[in-house]
């Protein structure tokens, strides 16, 4: 009896010690997502009332959790009976995460007067008082849950890949500790990100004068902040989405190791990065001229 228990331990603590190991391989993986995700969140959340700011945040979480709810057993149906869709399903995510950086280039560069346009029209709702706010803070919500969605069901997708042929228990244990780890970790960080004014102003109005430089420092330092997690977010995109995509194509993405491993650490891991993003930025462009050239189409029908 005793023997049996401590094989049931040792047992346990193998599967534990698996989890451990596949989950910070699924969080590296998914770190560029992670990344996006935050980005993206935290412009969706922005131009909120200062005191509806951390309401609408938990929103967007609460929902988050829903989406994770529904794309946790999806993924287990799909690793246990359609293991060989997974390969697919992450190629199609790698994909659309290149068209969407290309998108978002597209639309910041080549129609900027329409951005701006948005741009406005979206701070003047805000500061007019006849506006319904509720309805704007639901828009806003219904838009942060469904690009968040998208962005879970990628680091979902990542993550199955990674404990593709692990037992049901294991595959299970990482996805629901990605799942929780990365909802937690986003959300707690947006919101953080869009006190961060709140924090300066406070602190400027503080009797000491070290506070008061640290408050402006925050307050100058919050708007390159957002710029910083819009680029890297785009970035992210291209190197995740074209890492996907290269290492979806064996033959590539053998010979891509094999370069970077000949090349040596850093500028293998530099011309790897690069390879990851040229192949992000190309394949991104290809499925958005499809995507415009299928909407000219359905526009004059």
């Amino acid at each position: 009896m005793a023997t049996s228990l401590l094989l049931l331990l040792d047992d346990i603590a193998t599967v534990l010690d698996d989890v451990s190991i596949l989950t910070k391989l699924a969080a590296k993986k998914t770190a560029g997502v992670l990344g996006d995700d935050l980005a993206l969140n935290a412009q969706q959340v922005s131009g909120v009332k200062a005191e509806r700011e951390l309401p609408v945040v938990w929103a967007v979480c609460k929902g988050s959790f829903i989406n994770k709810a529904i794309l946790v057993p999806a993924a287990l149906a799909i690793g246990t009976w359609l293991p060989w869709l997974v390969t697919p399903l992450l190629m199609i995510g790698g994909a659309f995460l290149c068209f969407e950086g290309c998108e978002k280039l597209a639309h910041k560069f080549l129609h900027k007067e329409e951005h701006a346009a948005e741009v406005s029209k979206h701070e003047r709702a805000v500061a007019d008082p006849g506006v319904d706010v509720v309805a704007v803070e639901k828009d806003k919500i219904k838009g942060a849950v469904r690009t968040d969605f998208i962005l879970s069901a990628e680091i979902i997708a990542i993550t199955l890949g990674t404990v593709q042929g692990q037992s049901f228990v294991t595959q299970l244990s990482v996805l629901v500790g990605i799942a929780l780890v990365m909802t937690v970790g986003v959300y707690g960080l947006v919101a953080g990100i869009v006190k961060l004014d709140d924090a300066g102003l406070y602190l400027s109005w503080r009797e000491d004068a070290g506070s008061r430089a640290f408050g402006r420092g925050i307050l100058a330092a919050a708007p390159w902040l957002m710029k910083g997690l819009s680029i890297a977010g785009t970035a992210a995109m291209f190197l995740v989405g074209g890492g996907i995509l290269v290492h979806g194509v064996p033959a590539l993405g053998h010979a891509v190791e094999a370069w970077a491993l000949d090349a040596g650490s850093l500028v293998g891991g530099l011309g790897s990065m690069g390879a990851n993003a040229g192949v992000g930025i190309v394949a991104g462009a290809i499925v958005l001229a499809v995507v415009e050239l299928v909407k000219k189409a359905l526009k004059k029908r």
